[in-house]
Parts: structure tokens; sequence; C-alpha cells
């Protein structure tokens, strides 16, 4: 499954478990077109490659429903629809490295100042910020809090005005809920939401660059995406399968 992603960037170690497993599998489920094509460049036979569709999609059209019925966690928080940015930022080549660190969430931090900033926070993060001895200026400046369960986290993606992260998924359910994403990286795994006009790259390379991304991309909206399929990947997967 999610066969055919690729980020191209050889320095993430998940990049490199992408090539070698999907060069290694019999049978490769591609969620989008693009993956397709970027198995067939690599040469790999079309008759082990099937275009099925994104699983997450499914979910999403799923426990987006359930998430409106049990999720009381925009009360609990005291937010309002579309009233809040919603940040996630988890990834080693931010946490890692303090100057993207410090433009993230100084970049975030200006952005708080005119709409609030929600941000679970990321075990991994909170170690980066308390090494560095940023926690409490980033706790006074944003609304941080522990991380949410998936109900919880998929009604604050939901309600968002708009979606900064560096998580993948976090990007393709932005777009599955209507929701600008400005994606904290360098580069993504899925071009069709940049191309759509859905998501915008912003890598950290300084605070200002970071706010003024999420600034201008605030209210935007893209083009229509069929690349996800149409809610059914898991019974295509299924199907394919049960012929092996």
């Amino acid at each position: 499954m999610e066969a055919g992603l690729r980020s191209f960037n050889r320095r993430m170690p998940e990049e490199i478990n992408r090539v070698l497993t999907d060069h290694a599998a019999d049978l490769l489920l591609a969620p989008t077109p693009t993956a397709v094509e970027n198995l067939r460049r690599e040469g790999l036979p079309e008759a082990r490659v099937r275009w099925v569709g994104d699983v997450m999609y499914d979910a999403a059209l799923h426990f987006g429903r359930l998430a409106d019925r049990a999720s009381t966690v925009l009360e609990r928080l005291g937010l309002e629809p579309r009233g809040y940015v919603l940040a996630t930022v988890h990834r080693a080549e931010n946490t890692d490295d303090p100057a993207r660190l410090q433009a993230v969430f100084e970049g975030l931090s200006r952005v708080a100042a005119e709409l609030p900033v929600v941000l679970p926070l990321h075990p991994r993060t909170r170690k980066a910020l308390e090494r560095l001895g940023w926690l409490e200026r980033a706790r006074e400046r944003l609304r941080l809090i522990e991380p949410v369960g998936y109900l919880d986290m998929v009604a604050l993606e939901k309600n968002a005005r708009l979606i900064a992260t560096d998580s993948g998924g976090v990007q393709k359910e932005a777009y599955f809920f209507g929701v600008p994403c400005v994606t904290l990286r360098d580069e993504t795994e899925w071009v069709e939401l940049v191309e759509a006009g859905w998501n915008i790259l912003a890598p950290p390379s300084d605070a200002k660059a970071v706010a003024d991304t999420i600034r201008a991309h605030m209210d935007s909206r893209g083009a229509p995406v069929e690349a996800y399929g149409d809610g059914h990947a898991a019974e295509r997967i299924v199907s394919e399968l049960t012929k092996q």
C-alpha cells in the first residue's frame, strides 16, 4: 500500500525504505496516478502495479462524520470553527535543526499575534524545545496542548481556518476536509495538492517567510483533486489481494 510515493529526498530514511520496499514487492498498490508514474519511471513492471486510490480518503470520510458526533475538543479548548490555525511539527529535519525549529516557532508566533495557533506537542518536538530552552517562550505565544486522540485530531483539522504541518498524512487530511494547508518542508510526496493550489510549501528558512506564507494562504481554495479515488480504495485493495 502507498506504493510509488516519492519525496525525492534521499536524506529521509523513509524515502530509502519506500524505494527498497517497492522494488522488492510483488504487488504495488498505488494511491495516486503520480505514484503509478513514479513506479513506471523506475522501471517496475506494469503488471505489478495497481492504482487503487487512497485508504486515508476512505478513513477521512468515515471518521470525519464520526468526529462530528463524538468529539468535544473545540468546546474543551474554547475554540470557534475557522477561528484558529492548527499546527503540527514532528519531523527530524525540523526538530533536530535549531535554525529550522526557530524559524517554525517564531513564524507561528507571529501568526498567533493575529489568530490563535493550536499545536498538539509531539514528544520529539517537546524535547527539542526543552533542550534549547524555548519551551516556556513557545507556551506563552502558542496554544500548546498534549497530543490528542484521532477523533479529536480530525475535529481540529476539519474546523481549522488553516493547517500548518510537516506531516504527510495531515497534508492530505487538510484537503479531504477542505482546509488550506502550508507544509513546513522543502518538498512533499503529495505533489497533486501543491499543483491544485490546496497546499503550499514553506521551507522554514526564516520566521518571516513562514508567517507570510501562512497569512497569504489563510483563506485560499484550490481546484478539485480526483487523484485519491472515490472513497472505496480499501475495497479495491481487498479485491486485488484475493486475486493473488
